[in-house]
């Protein structure tokens, strides 16, 4: 079992989503128990399913000076960097420490794909980009990070995570890394992915898309909802004794058990892993945490197998659900998401519910709740797991208790 970890304090966060931009539009939707899926009308021939989309990213183009990164993802990087004073986070973080002592770390599974998607349906008669096309920084896998760095100001390490829907999730095991060795010291870590052809597409070849919206552990569930998402946190060390009400990064796991492409394993042993590893790095037991965001995506096997797993290793009175039905499957910005309602369950008491589910599969336990709740929550648990057996488990604390 891997070392316990000093802790980093979040210093701020925040996330756009389709429920709204910022961090008291997605608290009021999930005390309200008010989803942000709608029947699709992405693209010029719509799947018949439904998607978290996030609204007027078509109308929001990005500042002149930053023409050269125009792509819908972008747009949404900016949008949601504008949120909760983010932005005047990172500018005093930057004060402090320097441009260079702060890395940068984004997780996305497209990054800029649905502008390549544009760029190859306008080819030229040559067969090349057309003019306006021709930016070959934004047609990267890397294109969020090196726009973000830009935007941002910042000259540290800039690192792009792509492990599918656990990519910014993992950004936050890789920052804590870069801080505890000394490279820097603080971190903007996040994601961003925005729904695209390949993306819906895709997912639909995989047999994965409901027509309805999604419905996370029903014993009825279909299938998954896309959407898209924009998230950051800001990560610095903790001082030797944490404030009461301080928001902390107190562990991380991270597995990978290559079962298949597509599919977990079926007794979820890369997810048991990542949390066990994740609860050492705490020096916590299963026990002590009191909300588990689950990654609850309501694919049959990812449910089935998260479901059994929470099931075994946590106590009856643990709230945990899933909010895939409020934001839909964000894919490479899943974990930002789950992260920052973990957050603000610690923030605010409010653990949420899981939305759109009626009737919980029996094969889960008592633990995954349909109304949200308010209490004392101290401790909890950010579930996210990808393709190719990719998972990783995340643990926040506050303050007064870590």
């Amino acid at each position: 079992m891997p070392a316990r970890i000093p802790p980093l304090k979040t210093s701020a966060y925040t996330a756009t989503t389709a429920v709204g931009t910022g961090k008291t539009a997605l608290r009021e939707a999930l005390a309200a128990a008010r989803s942000g899926l709608r029947a699709n009308d992405f693209g010029p021939t719509p799947l018949p399913t439904w998607i978290g989309r996030v609204a007027d990213l078509e109308t929001l183009p990005l500042p002149t000076a930053m023409a050269e990164w125009e792509c819908r993802n972008n747009r949404l990087a900016w949008l949601g960097l504008q949120a909760d004073g983010f932005l005047a986070a990172v500018n005093a973080a930057r004060e402090r420490y320097g441009a260079g002592r702060i890395a940068l770390v984004l997780g996305t599974s497209t990054s800029s794909i649905g502008e390549t998607e544009a760029a190859y349906a306008a080819l030229g008669a040559d067969g090349r980009f057309t003019p306006d096309q021709q930016r070959p920084r934004l047609h990267t896998p890397h294109s969020l990070s090196m726009f973000v760095q830009a935007a941002l100001g910042l000259e540290g390490p800039c690192e792009t995570i792509s492990t599918a829907c656990s990519s910014s999730a993992k950004a936050f095991a890789s920052a804590e890394r870069l801080i505890r060795l000394g490279l820097v010291d603080a971190a903007v870590v996040g994601g961003v992915d925005t729904l695209c052809g390949s993306v819906l597409f895709g997912f639909n070849s995989l047999e994965l898309v409901s027509p309805q919206p999604c419905r996370p552990f029903d014993a009825q569930r279909d299938g998954i909802s896309l959407g898209e998402a924009a998230g950051f946190a800001l990560l610095e060390r903790a001082d030797a004794s944490a404030a009461a009400g301080d928001l902390l990064l107190l562990g991380y796991g991270e597995a990978s058990d290559a079962h298949h492409m597509s599919t977990p394993h079926p007794e979820g042993l890369g997810a048991e892993r990542a949390l066990d590893d994740a609860l050492a790095r705490a020096g916590l037991a299963a026990d002590a945490i009191d909300y588990v965001n689950l990654h609850g995506t309501a694919s049959a096997k990812n449910d089935e197998v998260e479901g059994a797993l929470v099931a075994r290793r946590f106590p009856a009175r643990t709230h945990a659900s899933s909010t895939k039905g409020f934001t839909g499957h964000t894919l490479g910005a899943a974990g930002i998401v789950e992260a920052v309602i973990s957050l603000l369950a610690l923030e605010t008491g409010l653990m949420p519910g899981t939305v759109n589910t009626t009737t919980v599969d029996a094969g889960c336990g008592p633990q995954i709740r349909l109304q949200p709740a308010q209490g004392d929550v101290h401790y909890a648990l950010s579930n996210s797991f990808g393709f190719g057996g990719n998972n990783c488990a995340l643990i926040f604390g506050k303050g007064a208790q870590a």
